[in-house]
């Protein structure tokens, strides 16, 4: 995939709607979508029973009325949590979606999803296994797959044997002197940065051994224009009300 023309859309929205609805939920995706985006980016991580589900955190209780680890908790006990009160009364009542939740949502509309595995601590390899092999069992014909990414190594390294046709992307917050080789090793398609990470030398040595470069989470006007001058490739952003996807 690195070496054709990418597949996806160039403005992300992160966890769906970013900070305008719940995050990760279908409430964000639906809002997301209605302000004209149509790539989403969520986290996924593994209830105790091995259901794929969308949440953030290790623990639930930020963003839902529950308490403690999330991936302590089976599928049953995880739907029945309330993860739209926290934001507002608007969205009380809204439950947590499993990523079958999302990709029916995606496939039926049309849209292009960037799956985080997010491990509960302890279950990496795993929870990269799991997440790719349901994932590709979702998107199975599907012309564009979802694109697969982490921050963690073991988590990649799951999926790539797991689901090794579905295209991954290396995350990273801080600088990594072995970056490019790291990404070369797991056969990924892109390096999803933090935006600072991204100068002329990072970009012109990524393009250069034929990866993309994202950049996450961009919410100012001024950074996402030094982006596209740098001919970045994707900008994940909260600000589905600021920026218009093109």
């Amino acid at each position: 995939m690195s070496s054709g023309p990418w597949p996806y859309p160039r403005w992300i929205a992160h966890r769906g709607a970013g900070k305008l609805a719940p995050e990760n939920t279908l409430a964000a995706f639906r809002l997301g979508a209605r302000h004209g985006y149509r790539m989403f980016e969520c986290d996924v991580k593994l209830s105790q029973d091995g259901v794929p589900f969308l949440m953030h955190d290790a623990t639930l209780n930020r963003t839902t009325d529950g308490a403690g680890i999330g991936g302590a908790n089976s599928w049953q006990q995880l739907s029945q949590r309330d993860a739209g009160g926290w934001h507002s009364r608007q969205y009380a009542g809204e439950p947590l979606p499993c990523l079958d939740n999302i990709a029916g949502f995606c496939r039926a509309n049309g849209h292009h999803l960037n799956i985080e595995i997010k491990p509960t601590p302890g279950t990496e390899h795993y929870t990269g296994t799991i997440v790719a092999q349901r994932a590709a069992a979702l998107w199975a014909g599907a012309t564009i797959p979802p694109l697969l990414t982490s921050f963690d190594v073991a988590a990649l390294e799951g999926a790539q044997t797991s689901a090794p046709d579905l295209p991954r992307g290396l995350l990273l917050d801080t600088p990594r002197a072995d970056w490019l080789a790291v990404a070369q090793r797991l056969h990924c398609v892109a390096v999803i940065c933090h935006y600072s990470l991204w100068n002329d030398a990072t970009v012109t040595a990524a393009h250069g051994a034929g990866l993309r470069c994202l950049s996450y989470t961009v919410n100012d006007e001024s950074i996402a224009q030094h982006l596209l001058a740098l001919e970045t490739d994707g900008i994940i952003t909260d600000r589905v009300d600021l920026f218009v996807p093109a």
